[in-house]
Formats: structure tokens, C-alpha cells, sequence
């Protein structure tokens, strides 16, 4: 089994793989293009951003810098923002919902590296995907990790790092996250 066919069905896989190392290229590169672009065309901005992503819905609007490392494993609905400096590590699927915005400095990972020294010393990597639900707000410099669910109407403080799922209706938290009340 080749190494990108090991990332994409879930599988540990060598990240320094050429057409691993590719496909980050070509983000990288997006990305870039999509930095450049003056605050003063948002519809510029746009447009580019909608080059990067796998599918997108109405209303979409990202401040750069934006960064990511596949973009077409992202996935917005209706109405998605977010704020300055999202880093959106898409080596697996990253879903959100509907109604979602997102604050300043928030990072979300879909990939991990071994806990063993041998495994970290042969650059192997795992991603799992991250689902975020409709109506969410994501607080600034919160960080979410890989293979996380979180809920419908949940709002997400700054500076949380969300390792666990995270139920519908609820507000989280700290770190580790956790609920720190239900909304309703």
C-alpha cells in the first residue's frame, strides 16, 4: 500500500512521502496566494478560499493569514467565519456545520505523531477526522484536536483545548476543555 493511500484510509504513514509532501505543496502554496491578497478585496479573498476548500456553502469569509495543509479535506456550510491566523491542519477530513465563526489564533488538527521515539525517528504521522456541528463559536487561541466531535450550539472559550467530543448545547472550557455549563 503506498503511503498516501495509507493517509487517506486512516493509517499510520511516512509524512515525508513525495506525494504527501505534494499535496502540502500545493496548499502551501494557495495559501500563500491567499495571504497576499489586500484586506481591501474581500472578494478576492474569497474567491481564493474557495479555490482552497473541498466544498464550501453561502457566505464565506476568512481574514488572512490562513493556513492549512491539504484544503480540499475542508468542508464549511452556510455562513462560516473566521478570524485573523487559522491554521486548519486538514491531513484528514475537517467538517463544520452551518452558522459557525471562529475567533482569532485558533488552530485545528486532524494529525498526530507516535508516542514512541522509533516512530517519531521514521516520520510517521496519523490524522483522524474533526466534525464541528452548526451554530458553533470557537473562542480565540482555542485549539482543537485530532478526531474530535464537537455538538450543535456549543460555544467554545478562548485559550480551550478541546481533546474530547463535546456534547450539543454546551459551553467548554479550560484545559483539557471541558462543559462548564449547557446552553439552551
Amino acid at each position: 500500500m503506498k503511503e498516501i493511500e495509507k493517509l487517506d484510509a486512516g493509517l499510520e504513514y511516512y509524512f515525508l512521502d513525495d506525494e504527501v509532501a505534494k499535496r502540502k505543496a500545493r496548499a502551501a502554496k494557495l495559501c500563500q496566494e491567499f495571504n497576499e491578497i489586500p484586506a481591501t478585496e474581500p472578494e478576492k479573498q474569497t474567491a481564493k478560499i474557495k479555490e482552497i476548500f473541498g466544498s464550501y456553502g453561502k457566505r464565506v469569509s476568512v481574514q488572512a493569514n490562513f493556513n492549512c495543509d491539504n484544503g480540499i479535506n475542508i468542508h464549511v456550510g452556510e455562513d462560516f467565519l473566521s478570524n485573523y491566523n487559522l491554521t486548519i491542519l486538514d491531513i484528514a477530513p475537517v467538517n463544520i456545520g452551518h452558522n459557525v465563526m471562529i475567533g482569532p489564533n485558533v488552530d485545528i488538527y486532524t494529525v498526530n505523531h507516535p508516542m514512541t521515539v522509533q516512530g517519531r525517528r521514521d516520520y510517521k504521522a496519523i490524522a483522524k477526522p474533526v466534525n464541528i456541528g452548526n451554530d458553533v463559536w470557537i473562542g480565540g487561541k482555542a485549539a482543537i484536536m485530532p478526531g474530535v466531535t464537537i455538538g450543535n450550539n456549543v460555544v467554545v472559550a478562548a485559550g480551550a483545548i478541546i481533546t474530547k467530543d463535546i456534547p450539543d448545547n454546551s459551553l467548554v472550557g479550560g484545559v483539557p476543555a471541558k462543559v462548564i455549563k449547557k446552553l439552551s
